[in-house]
């Protein structure tokens, strides 16, 4: 009898379970399909492929993209998107500045774009040495985004000794600044080399052939999906990046108006 019992009430659920089954597969159709509509969006402008849904887009330049007219870049629209960050080459190993940084940094604020200094990291070369480099060159504003570490090439040097560097500049940049520093590097680089040790960083991302985000397994602030972008008043190429949050998430990132 209790087993009949319970044939039946299988029977009377049955027709429910099939209808939720149907409505749990309905919604994940409707999801991927939204994911494969997330293609790139080509801006004859700008000269690339954008990804769309990110609400913040921006630059990245060094001496290579020579005399910048920040105020043409600033000014420069196209639909919805215009530049809304810009991060600066400032310093090289223990020794090498940006012949470009000091115009960049002053005539970027002037144009009122919010602004950040990146550090290209050599790896066979003391993390504190570099770190001094960047302190004397960079000096932070509020309202700036934090100090960048850019480390993608090896040179040779071990993986191990490449993170202990590494820790010795972010170490003295965020007690000097107050602040976190980013980390720029590349999917590889950072799988590879850097792996769990610096995942409370805030993480830039080089990526070049996604269509819809960056294939890292770790929480990402931006991504750097180009290299081939046009603006105006920068001669030549320029690396695009965008944001990974939202206005508010973006003005929590920049460096307050007091210590932290």
């Amino acid at each position: 009898m209790a087993k009949k019992k319970r044939k039946e009430e299988y029977t009377y659920l049955r027709p429910a379970l099939m209808i939720i089954a149907i409505l749990v597969a309905a919604v994940v159709l409707i999801e991927r399909i939204k994911e494969s509509r997330k293609k790139f969006i080509h801006y004859e402008e700008f000269g690339i492929e954008i990804p769309p849904y990110y609400e913040i887009h921006g630059i990245d330049v060094s001496r290579y993209q020579q005399r910048i007219n920040w105020e043409m870049v600033a000014a420069m629209k196209v639909k919805n998107i215009r530049m809304g960050f810009a991060f600066i080459k400032a310093t090289e190993g223990i020794k090498n500045v940006d012949p470009q940084f000091k115009r960049n940094w002053r005539e970027a604020a002037r144009a009122g774009i919010p602004r950040g200094a990146y550090h290209f990291f050599i790896t066979s070369k003391s993390g504190r040495e570099q770190a001094e480099n960047f302190i004397r060159t960079v000096d932070l504003k509020p309202g700036d985004l934090p100090p960048v570490l850019d480390v993608e090439v090896s040179y040779g040097v071990n993986a191990e000794t490449i993170r202990k560097r590494c820790k010795e500049w972010l170490d003295m940049v965020e007690e000097h600044y107050g602040v976190k520093p980013i980390i720029y590097t590349n999917v590889d680089f950072y799988t590879r080399i850097l792996k769990d040790d610096f995942d409370e960083y805030p993480l830039w991302i080089a990526h070049y052939l996604e269509k819809h985000r960056p294939r890292i397994y770790r929480d990402w602030s931006f991504w750097q999906h180009s290299e081939t972008g046009k603006v105006n008043g920068i001669k030549g190429n320029v690396d695009f990046n965008v944001f990974n949050g939202d206005s508010a998430d973006f003005r929590k990132l920049l460096v307050p108006s007091f210590p932290r």
